[in-house]
């Protein structure tokens, strides 16, 4: 557990110092056994501890800590869905964001391919329609299509993904913003500027 501690908070923390999240925008969990261990609300990944984070059991009671992250049943949606998953992360970060808010003809797989490494580390990423964050409507937009694979963006909102363990999540969320980002500068410009006729 304490190791877990450890490695949560060094991600955390690295992603808020190399600007993948901002404020306290993003939320991240892991899974010990039968219980979820979540940021809370209000928490920012720059100053985490581990009082920060709040006790949950898989079914989604709040069993121990601060109140949990409002978006806490996008995790479990993860954790239900495969008992591999062992680690959520959601943020906001600039790319991935940048990238939800455009409208995309593939929405099971709608980061292109640009190099190997997403598709190697993640598989396809769908896409969720928009809906306010927090809401049981997100919710069931994700739950519905939570079969599709292991990471989404959310629409206008941000990207979520599950994995393996906490370093292997690591890997995977900052691999989806540097594709988001290279989609972008390839796509994403051009198809803004089309849209206001430049």
């Amino acid at each position: 557990m304490k190791q877990m501690f450890e490695q949560a908070i060094w991600v955390c923390k690295n992603l808020f110092q190399r600007n993948k999240v901002s404020g306290s925008s993003a939320n991240m969990s892991f899974r010990v056994g039968n219980k979820i261990y979540i940021t809370a609300s209000g928490t920012s990944f720059g100053t985490l501890e581990k009082k920060d984070f709040s006790i949950i059991s898989i079914n989604g009671e709040h069993l121990e800590g601060k109140e949990p992250s409002k978006e806490l049943e996008l995790h479990l949606s993860f954790y239900k869905k495969d008992k591999s998953i062992q680690c959520v992360i959601h943020t906001h970060s600039f790319y991935a964001t940048l990238w939800s808010s455009l409208e995309h003809s593939n929405l099971i797989d709608c980061i292109p391919e640009y190099t190997p490494y997403l598709k190697m580390k993640l598989g396809s990423v769908a896409i969720i329609p928009y809906f306010k964050p927090g809401t049981k409507e997100l919710f069931s937009a994700l739950d519905e299509k939570i079969n599709l694979g292991y990471g989404f963006l959310l629409s206008n909102h941000g990207p979520i993904i599950g994995a393996k363990n906490i370093m292997e999540a690591f890997g995977i969320i900052e691999e989806l913003e540097e594709s988001s980002r290279i989609a972008w500068e390839f796509e994403g410009k051009s198809k803004i500027a089309k849209k206001i006729n430049i």
